[in-house]
């Protein structure tokens, strides 16, 4: 399968919050959704995103509970694609940047998000990311 851009592999069933959501809202809707990242946006667009690893390392580790507001958690302007990017751009932004998701921007709004298991999915399908990728949710 050839694939050329982010647009060809990206997520585009996206989860929004408003910042003053609580991290407790997020891991629910991340648990009933199976995901693992949430877009934080306000009146004026997409300001941050938050992930599973976020509430765990950023609020669990440091003792906060479940009505803290998720800006807390947030990583604040991401690192961002725009869907006609090569795939190679998010694989490179991914290692020099040494995250796992990149939300996808066009026009200024958030359209999608890819993610190392996106990548893996087509590039590496018989990896064990790809495959952990590509599997059904267990829960």
């Amino acid at each position: 399968m050839s694939v050329g851009t982010v647009r060809d592999v990206m997520t585009t069933a996206l989860a929004l919050v408003g910042p003053e959501s609580s991290v407790g809202e997020v891991a629910r809707l991340m648990r009933e959704q199976d995901i693992g990242t949430v877009l934080v946006a306000d009146d004026l667009g997409t300001t941050g995103l938050v992930t599973d690893r976020d509430l765990a390392v950023r609020i669990l580790a440091e003792g906060l509970g479940p009505d803290t507001p998720v800006r807390s958690a947030m990583t604040s302007q991401p690192v961002c694609l725009h869907p006609d990017d090569p795939v190679e751009a998010a694989s490179e932004t991914m290692r020099v940047n040494a995250i796992r998701r990149i939300p996808v921007v066009q026009d200024g709004r958030v359209v999608g998000v890819v993610s190392l298991g996106d990548l893996a999915r087509v590039h590496a399908p018989r990896s064990v990311l790809g495959e952990i990728s590509a599997a059904e949710p267990n829960h």
